[in-house]
């Protein structure tokens, strides 16, 4: 029989406290409120609260802002950074004029303050940074975020460009973002108008570190945007040092594929793995030091992947199988009696735009030939008999006949799998220049985090300059999670653990990821027995001993989830 004297009441707790623990250790909390004071006696929540709480909707389960309040309401007012009796007076309108006050302030201090103190808590290593950029794309018009001024500080311009999601349908904003080598931990991000091309963009990027960590010693490594004479130049001038990929069509390209049709590179070997699956070939890169540097006076460094020959190969093997498949279906129509391609030019530009949608130009060309074609008729009706006479009727024909390139593809694959690196890092072996830029791939992961777990599109805010406010949410709660991953790989490469058993059904994860992690304290609670009003018992959270391992290896102690009544 249920005693009605008693009531249990249940809060979410989730993962919260692990959040917390490194929010608490970079210091943020504090930092928050130095820049966004409660300095309003209107003010019902604390602008730096509020703040918080996008940062751990973000890293915990996006939500709208408009549905803030909702999501927040089945957690413990503590963990959020709450006050009990606070998430009540959680709107929207609020979350959108504390995002006012977030762009209104020095943001630029804001985050150097972060980031200073992630680097000396965490020890970072901070002799190399990674940096890519991304877009954010919109639903809508957009037609006031033209890039105007509040306060004295312009908001990004929402605009058609180079969309990296291949939407040049929609509008866009690009996100600059820069990680360190030491965990892909984020170091830096800006955002900028949507037109704005990737090139010119380094130069104000690598300044920015410069003021960051005092000095311009570091190593910077970026796509082939960055191989300009401006940008190189730029950072070689100043003391620093550089990476990149040379572009597909530079001198220095073009000799090395001319070069290697009558020669053969001595490669060296900088690089081995073990093929990704049981039986599979060990993935293997060489690199080749070109005898003469690039035309900026930087050392040009060839690379030969087996694992990037063979991924070429089979590229151009299926465009070849694709332009050749596509002059049959031009052969098809021409030989259709409805056919409307009634001319030679007609077939050829059939054909011609057909290996263009396939992308196979290159390595596949046509022959159309042209062919007569008699045909008899009876001149009168009737019963064709001895007498009867026949009109001849010539018809011109055309074939298409599809001609592969054999000179073409020989010479392409005489470098698969080769590309060129630049870099005035002249102390650095070739070996080494290689493995700054191996790395470059955990910045696309970063990305993938912003677009994928945080899900930063659609947005579903009007102003620009709230915009520009979120996506610092974004970036500090990217940063957050970039932490979590770091600490638990780290301790466990130095425990030796290949894994632990993360996914559905224990199975083994080898590198875990922040939302991993995260997801298996997601249905934590905390339970009171409540009599009268009054509490008379609290149940902490059980954990697990996979959760113990999660937390010994984080260094967060186990009393994270121990209310204060118990702990």
């Amino acid at each position: 029989m249920n005693d009605e004297r008693f009531s249990l009441t249940h809060e979410l707790v989730g993962c919260l406290p692990i959040v917390n623990w490194f929010v608490e250790r970079v210091g943020l909390t504090e930092i928050l409120e130095r820049h966004l004071p409660r300095d309003d006696v209107r003010l019902r929540i604390s602008p730096a609260a509020v703040v918080g709480l996008v940062v751990r909707n973000l890293i915990c389960s996006h939500r709208p802002l408009y549905a803030l309040g909702e999501w927040a309401s089945p957690y413990e007012p503590a963990v959020l950074g709450f006050k009990p009796g606070e998430i009540e007076g959680l709107n929207d309108d609020r979350v959108g004029r504390t995002l006012d006050r977030l762009f209104d302030c020095d943001r630029a201090s804001l985050v150097t303050e972060v980031v200073l103190s992630m680097v000396a808590e965490f020890d970072l290593d901070v002799s190399r940074f990674h940096n890519d950029s991304t877009t954010v794309t919109f639903h809508g018009a957009y037609d006031q975020a033209d890039g105007y001024t509040r306060g004295g500080k312009s908001t990004p311009a929402i605009r058609h460009g180079h969309n990296k999601d291949h939407r040049p349908d929609l509008k866009q904003l690009l996100y600059i973002l820069t990680i360190c080598a030491d965990g892909a931990v984020p170091i830096a991000y800006r955002s900028a108008d949507g037109n704005t091309v990737d090139d010119v963009t380094h130069v104000k990027t690598w300044d920015s570190l410069v003021k960051l960590v005092g000095n311009s010693s570091f190593t910077y490594v970026a796509d082939s945007k960055l191989c300009s004479a401006e940008a190189m130049g730029h950072i070689a001038r100043l003391g620093g040092r550089f990476v990149t990929i040379i572009p597909h069509g530079r001198k220095e390209d073009t000799w090395f594929r001319e070069f290697a049709q009558t020669h053969v590179p001595t490669w060296e070997e900088a690089y081995r793995k073990e093929g990704a699956r049981l039986g599979d070939p060990d993935q293997v890169w060489r690199t080749f030091v070109a005898p003469t540097p690039s035309t900026e006076g930087y050392r040009v460094i060839w690379v030969h992947s087996t694992l990037k020959a063979a991924r070429d190969a089979n590229s151009r093997q299926a465009r070849i199988e694709a332009g050749l498949a596509a002059i049959e279906a031009v052969q098809a129509r021409l030989s259709s009696p409805k056919s409307r391609l009634r001319t030679k030019v007609a077939a050829e530009e059939a054909a011609t735009a057909a290996l263009g949608v396939a992308r196979a130009s290159r390595w596949v060309g046509f022959v159309v030939n042209e062919d007569q074609q008699e045909t008899y008729s009876q001149e009168k009706r009737g019963r064709p008999g001895a007498e009867t006479r026949y009109r001849k009727r010539v018809k011109t024909v055309f074939n298409i006949e599809a001609v592969t390139k054999a000179d073409v593809i020989a010479y392409d694959a005489a470098t698969d799998g080769c590309f060129p690196l630049i870099s005035n890092a002249d102390e650095a072996t070739p070996a080494q220049v290689l493995e700054f830029y191996r790395y470059q791939p955990n910045l696309e992961r970063r990305n993938h985090m912003l677009k994928g777990p945080q899900m930063v599109a659609p947005v579903f805010i009007e102003h620009p300059h709230r915009i520009e406010a979120i996506l610092l949410c974004h970036f500090l709660a990217m940063l957050i999670e970039a932490l979590i991953e770091r600490e638990i790989r780290t301790s466990m490469k130095k425990e030796g653990l290949t894994g632990i058993p993360l996914y559905p059904e224990l199975r083994n994860c080898p590198s875990p990821s922040a939302p991993r992690i995260l997801n298996i304290f997601a249905s934590q609670e905390r339970h009171h027995l409540v009599s009268k009003g009054e509490t008379v018992q609290v149940f902490d959270p059980q954990l697990t001993q996979l959760h113990q391992q999660v937390l010994e290896l984080l260094h967060i102690p186990a009393s994270v989830y121990a209310s204060p009544t118990t702990s």
